[in-house]
């Protein structure tokens, strides 16, 4: 798969504003560019539901919780 449908792009906004939710004012850019990158690259490879999706940008969250404790 390498375009992502209405469908798709939809599921990658709400996990996104999901795992969001939790930061000060949903999250800086950097934050957020971050999770939204990890999701294309799992959506490009065929991960589109929002179960995958969730478990893809709960995975970038820890990635950044370990960034900034390290």
């Amino acid at each position: 798969m390498t375009g992502i449908d209405e469908r798709t792009a939809a599921n990658m906004d709400v996990v996104l504003e999901q795992v969001c939710r939790d930061f000060a004012h949903g999250g800086d850019h950097e934050s957020r560019k971050h999770i939204a990158q990890r999701l294309m690259q799992s959506a490009k490879k065929g991960n589109v539901t929002l179960v995958g999706l969730r478990t893809v940008a709960s995975r970038a969250l820890a990635e950044l919780s370990s960034r900034t404790s390290a």
